[in-house]
């Protein structure tokens, strides 16, 4: 599978086309299951010793709207395997706990985030239907990506999730980006700087508010409209007093014309 980001066209659009990017878990995907299942089967190959639960439990899900990385979803599944977690704590301080969490166990966010996609290359190897199964689209999003070509907008997956991955579930739902970009082109906010190049209007759509708040905070990139949606994986505070260049995308506004969108 192709990691480096693959476009449908070939020529640069007209300047006036928009180009909507989306992130992919939490706003095209629900992959929770999934999640959970990679977190903890890796975590489990490098500390048999942790006793964890078959399905995802509330203090993950809980979690999840923090995690940013996929090796931080292992080392999560990890500290959820201490009888003497703090949950509260993990959940307050979440940024500084991390570089104590890897220290505890004695592991780098390379080779977890390594560890990772192996098992889930090994998975699509060995039962891809399975492996598949364990995600969702939310509903109406396909059908939603279907009519943008209709009002003359393409649209991209800019996510932090492996970009093969990211490419397997796409093409088993049957969709097709304008391009595709992973954790291997860098960050978010790089990645969005170069797309400004397009010159063209452009929305980013993410479900995570600390990534919106982080590309608002960069003048580079003031002229990308960010919209935070209200499903996905939300921390219960996210959608409290929103500035006002972030707005708030519903299921009702997603669905609306583009020409709606803010």
């Amino acid at each position: 599978m192709p990691t480096q980001p693959s476009r449908a066209k070939t020529a640069t659009p007209a300047a006036a086309e928009p180009l909507v990017v989306f992130d992919f878990d939490g706003v095209l995907m629900d992959g929770m299951p999934e999640y959970w299942w990679a977190a903890r089967t890796t975590a489990l190959q490098l500390a048999p010793q942790l006793v964890l639960p078959e399905q995802a439990p509330a203090a993950f899900v809980r979690l999840r709207p923090l995690i940013h990385q996929g090796w931080e979803m292992v080392l999560m599944a990890a500290e959820l395997g201490r009888a003497d977690l703090d949950l509260e704590g993990l959940l307050t301080h979440y940024d500084a706990a991390l570089p104590v969490a890897l220290a505890r166990w004695g592991w780098d966010a390379a080779q977890l985030q390594q560890r990772l996609e192996q098992v889930r290359a090994a998975a699509i190897a060995a039962e891809p239907a399975t492996w598949l199964a364990r995600h969702r689209l939310y509903p109406g999003v396909k059908e939603r990506l279907a009519r943008l070509a209709g009002e003359g907008a393409d649209w991209a997956v800019l996510t932090t999730k492996g970009a093969a991955f990211a490419s397997r579930l796409l093409a088993a739902a049957g969709l097709q980006p304008w391009a595709l970009y992973g954790h291997e082109q860098g960050s978010k906010s790089a990645v969005l700087r170069g797309l400004l190049a397009e010159q063209r209007p452009l929305w980013f759509v993410e479900d995570r508010r600390p990534t919106l708040e982080t590309v608002r905070a960069d003048p580079r990139l003031a002229a990308v409209r960010c919209c935070l949606v209200s499903w996905g994986y939300l921390g219960p505070q996210d959608a409290q007093n929103l500035p006002a260049d972030i707005a708030w995308l519903t299921p009702e506004r997603f669905a609306a014309p583009l020409a709606q969108w803010p």
